[in-house]
């Protein structure tokens, strides 16, 4: 299927061919018929991808800030990297679409094939022929729908949002200021519910068409006495309310709200605008109350509710942002609303890169433009190949998974002739491309059969999000393939077992990206101090992750303790040549219910013991990770894997450039340890350092209890 991407990096924008997207649980498979170009918020995007770097970077100070800091943390190469990455990805645009289900996840009730829907959301509704889309963010349509008016869905819920913080009651009168597509919505929104509406923008062809058809006063911002103009409207009150739906760097809107708006009124700020606004009529005159909308509504960045389909009760949230965009479609369906006049701009999907040349040059007016596809189209799964396959007798990978981590350290760190590059899968087929066109791979896809069922790959690299390891790693298993997961390696018992069960049965094994025990600074202690009953302390200063994360959500990233912590523990069981046996944690628990403060004691079977101080609330210009190691006069200190320090007869002290956590060496040795039978880390090591991390957590909630595994 094909879909629009853009390069944040030269601004190029391509139509080019893609695998289909995954069917993940919770999501339809939608064939579109209609998207719609958001001219304020995708302009922007690709006003800023074609900008120079100096210009990107003026943009986005933030971001810059987090280049610096990731260079000071993980020095030129890292940094350029991660960098590189998104200048050179392909980003998908468009969030707002119509078209018509042609398949749902096994466990989709709601939706069947054929159904006609609108769909809302970035990275789901894009511009492509074909779209995944949670149930969560699409809506049924019926039968009968227009689905080149449906296609406003995602920009009609914007609007209806703020119109719902503004909490307008019949006759009462709302002054909307920017009057583009988001303005002009809502204006037809306030006068379905019988408000009074004033449209005020900059520009006379908006006012102009507002005018026409959904405001009762339209009036240029630059009018003379445009301020006695709105009183006198309002029979000397003020309005009610003031809704924002301008695009600016200009404080003139928020101060222009508080200037027109009555006593105890109300400004909703729904467009991008500061918000420095005069303290006299907001506070002392006029005790203005001040909201902003949350997009499409309640729902909206929840990854309960966007991802998992978890709904709120109606009884308690009357209108989510599913709700919103079904009220919005009833409006267009029943004619409450005349969307008519709002498309001045219709391209086939092909011409679309034209479309935004007249959004950012501005080269004629416009308002709402729709792209329209080729529905007729058969779109059918399979991988596409992008360049020519190398098959090597010896090692053959496909990757699953490939996103920021895999494309800083594994694909980088790849032998560079003796491996044959077969397929790449990941969740997105912009991403996936992107990786095959870079690391030269012969195809990429959207379908995991298309690599377990290919008898060339013996070799499968799994850097997924956490929840879906275990499952990878047994369906790698199953097909008789050599198995690299990034850690953690499964995120309950239960998985554990059904993987060590398939290792017996197919007497095989996998690979962990365990790698701070390859890292040159763990090797030259190692060397120094031996193995034996030692003591050790490893000290994290992990940073703060906030409970919506994805990490912190146990049934996908599995916390912190077993998604990142397993690391510290192997480095403890690689250091004292034993396996963990006994684990006791405590934890410090904060106003938001997170486990990730904790202290763990690790006792080893050879009578070694290990502490694993990882927090959470520590400052930020703290370097992350320190670790002692105590054995037989001998002492070893890693400084956050750029220098170390060895203390015996002598004081030996070494240093590096930049960060080196061993993911080079850990590569170069499961390469060699494919041709000759032997994992680099043994199969006891792996199993007993994941059980530790469930026994840290099985402490924690029991008080600090010790348990044994």
């Amino acid at each position: 299927m094909e879909q629009l991407t853009q390069k944040l990096g030269s601004g190029e924008m391509v139509i080019q061919e893609l695998p289909l997207p995954q069917l993940s649980l919770g999501m339809v498979l939608v064939k579109n018929h209609f998207s719609l170009i958001s001219a304020g918020t995708e302009g922007s995007t690709v006003k800023a991808a074609r900008k120079s770097l100096i210009g990107k970077a003026k943009e986005r100070p933030q971001q810059v800030k987090q280049v610096l800091d990731t260079l000071k943390k993980q020095g030129v190469v890292q940094t350029y990297r991660a960098v590189m990455k998104k200048l050179d990805a392909y980003s998908p645009l468009g969030y707002s679409c119509a078209g018509e289900v042609i398949a749902v996840a096994d466990d989709v009730t709601e939706f069947k094939v054929g159904d006609k829907v609108a769909c809302a959301g970035a990275g789901y509704a894009n511009h492509a022929e074909v779209v995944s889309v949670p149930v969560n963010l699409c809506i049924k349509l019926r039968d009968d729908a227009d689905l080149s008016e449906a296609c406003y869905n995602t920009l009609g819920a914007i609007a209806l949002q703020g119109v719902r913080q503004a909490d307008m009651r019949l006759g009462e009168t709302c002054a909307v200021i920017g009057l583009g597509l988001i303005g002009q919505l809502a204006c037809l929104e306030l006068k379905a519910s019988g408000v009074n509406v004033i449209g005020i923008d900059v520009s006379e062809g908006a006012i102009k068409m507002a005018s026409e058809h959904c405001a009762d006063l339209a009036i240029a911002r630059n009018t003379p006495g445009i301020e006695e103009q709105i009183k006198d409207y309002t029979n000397g009150i003020g309005v009610d309310c003031v809704i924002i739906a301008a695009a600016t760097s200009s404080l003139d809107p928020i101060n222009f709200a508080g200037a027109i708006c009555r006593k105890k009124g109300k400004v909703i700020v729904l467009g991008a605008v500061p918000t420095g606004f005069d303290r006299e009529p907001y506070y002392y005159k006029k005790e203005l109350e001040l909201k902003m909308s949350c997009s499409y509504g309640p729902g909206r960045y929840d990854l309960n509710y966007e991802e998992k389909g978890i709904d709120y009760p109606a009884a308690y949230v009357r209108w989510t942002e599913k709700r919103n965009m079904e009220a919005f479609q009833n409006l267009i369906y029943n004619k409450r609303i005349d969307l008519g006049y709002l498309t001045t701009h219709r391209f086939k999907f092909e011409e679309a890169p034209h479309a935004y040349d007249i959004v950012v040059n501005r080269t004629e007016p416009f308002l709402g433009i729709v792209l329209e596809y080729d529905y007729s189209k058969e779109h059918k799964a399979g991988p596409i190949n992008i360049n020519n396959a190398t098959i090597v007798k010896d090692v053959n990978i496909a990757f699953i998974g490939a996103g920021s981590y895999a494309q800083g350290h594994l694909l980088p760190n790849l032998p560079p002739e003796e491996v044959g590059r077969i397929s790449v899968m990941t969740n997105s087929g912009t991403s996936s491309k992107r990786v095959a066109e870079k690391y030269k791979f012969a195809q990429c896809t959207s379908d995991e059969k298309d690599i377990l069922d290919n008898d060339k790959i013996n070799t499968l690299f799994i850097a997924t999000r956490h929840d879906t390891h275990a499952h990878f790693v047994m369906e790698g298993l199953r097909a008789g393939k050599n198995v690299y997961v990034e850690k953690p390696l499964c995120l309950n018992v239960d998985e554990l077992i059904e993987i060590e069960q398939l290792c017996k049965e197919k007497n095989c094994g996998v690979m962990i990206g365990f790698n701070r025990r390859f890292s040159p600074f763990a090797q030259k202690i190692k060397a120094r101090v031996g193995s034996g009953k030692m003591s050790m302390i490893y000290r994290v200063n992990a940073g703060f992750i906030p409970a919506d994360s994805w990490i912190q959500d146990l049934t996908v990233g599995g916390g912190r303790i077993i998604g990142e912590a397993c690391h510290f523990i192997d480095l403890m069981a690689y250091m004292c040549g034993s396996i963990p046996c006994k684990v006791s944690a405590s934890v410090l628990s904060d106003s938001q219910g997170l486990n990730d403060t904790v202290n763990m004691l690790i006792e080893f079977e050879n009578g070694s013991t290990g502490v694993v101080a990882y927090y959470a609330n520590g400052s930020k210009s703290l370097p992350k990770e320190y670790f002692e190691v105590y054995h037989a006069g001998t002492t070893g200190i890693i400084y956050d894997f750029k220098k170390c320090e060895i203390y015996g007869r002598k004081v030996e002290k070494f240093s590096k450039t930049s960060q080196d956590k061993g993911q080079k060496e850990m590569m170069t040795q499961f390469f060699a340890s494919i041709k000759e039978g032997k994992l680099p880390i043994a199969l006891n090591e792996i199993f007993s350092v994941t059980k530790a991390t469930f026994a840290a957590l099985k402490s924690m909630q029991e008080d600090g209890a010790p348990v044994r595994f």
